[in-house]
């Protein structure tokens, strides 16, 4: 997407904000420092905006953002790309975050993987939770985009196919729910007896046709070229059923790695990024909002991270501008 209108040419970048991280909280950033009048650019190493909800789950109903009952995830992202494009925001796609050292006017200066340099008057890094590495599924890694898959950017790629999600978080039973009505059949393995999911959709989908195995693991994948069935291990009597399959999803989490960011300076605390009630982070100018962040009480939500979003510009704009209000005032009191 880095060739697309929201992309940007050139090899350097001056701007009052650089926005490390383009998922929703990233987003947010963009809208809330152009209605602040600075010129903004976002940055992120993957080829397209939305962060984790695009790349893992951009068909899934998202419940939990306030005024939606539920939004699809790509209608979010798209929703928020409109927020911001009045103000014209630089995206800097396809790039990762490496370098960051400050001026001698105080200014910070990032490098970037292609070689690019951006400077800006602060940063604000939402990252989510950096660069993300799906766990693989080892008995399937023969067949991978071959029936394997560990994300759902398509639900109707695995349209009128045998389904088995492996996993038993809020992606594998989520993916389970819209699958469900699409699949000619889904079945979901779990090496426990308790889920992580939310307690809700648990119940869901136990009462639906998804076939639910505990105490289990998948013990083969075979196929001729494409996967066509699964063999099924039942921990407690050592059994193994083997199930029909041409669509295997791995929903068995992700590992995180905050990358070149961990050379920052920042103070980091199991992966996350120590920020004050300002968002600032350890590091002059550099603030951070959304799931990176760490806290006492910190509630990992996409609704929370536009609440830091937006507290994290305020208070660099006022670090740039010693005359500006950190609070500029209600976007209703301000005309169009």
């Amino acid at each position: 997407m880095n060739e697309s209108p929201h992309a940007s040419t050139g090899t350097a970048r001056e701007v009052d904000i650089l926005v490390v991280g383009a998922g929703p909280a990233g987003l947010f950033a963009a809208y809330y420092a152009g209605f602040r009048g600075l010129r903004v650019a976002v940055l992120d190493a993957l080829s397209e905006p939305g962060g984790q909800v695009s790349a893992m789950y951009p068909e899934k109903a998202i419940l939990d953002i306030a005024g939606f009952p539920a939004v699809q995830g790509r209608e979010l992202i798209d929703r928020l790309l409109a927020q911001a494009a009045p103000y014209d925001p630089v995206y800097l796609l396809g790039e990762q975050a490496q370098t960051l050292h400050h001026a001698a006017d105080g200014r910070v200066v990032v490098g970037t993987s292609t070689g690019r340099t951006v400077t800006a008057g602060a940063v604000v890094v939402t990252g989510g939770i950096g660069t993300f590495t799906p766990r693989p599924l080892a008995k399937g890694l023969d067949f991978l985009d071959r029936g394997l898959s560990y994300f759902v950017p398509d639900l109707s790629a695995h349209a009128g196919r045998d389904v088995v999600i492996v996993g038993g978080g809020d992606s594998a039973f989520d993916w389970a729910v819209h699958l469900e009505p699409i699949a000619a059949s889904v079945t979901l393995v779990h090496r426990r007896d308790r889920f992580r999911a939310h307690g809700a959709t648990v119940a869901r989908v136990r009462d639906s046709s998804v076939r639910v195995l505990v105490n289990a693991d998948v013990a083969a994948v075979r196929g001729n070229g494409w996967i066509s069935e699964v063999d099924i291990h039942h921990r407690a009597d050592k059994t193994t059923t083997t199930v029909p399959a041409q669509s295997v999803i791995a929903a068995l989490g992700f590992t995180a790695d905050l990358g070149p960011m961990t050379d920052w300076g920042m103070r980091i605390e199991s992966r996350h990024i120590v920020v004050d009630t300002r968002m600032r982070t350890t590091v002059p100018r550099v603030y951070a909002a959304g799931d990176i962040t760490d806290y006492p009480g910190k509630v990992r939500l996409i609704a929370v991270g536009f609440g830091e979003a937006a507290t994290a510009v305020n208070n660099a704009a006022a670090a740039l501008d010693p005359d500006a209000e950190i609070f500029p005032g209600h976007s209703t009191e301000q005309e169009n």
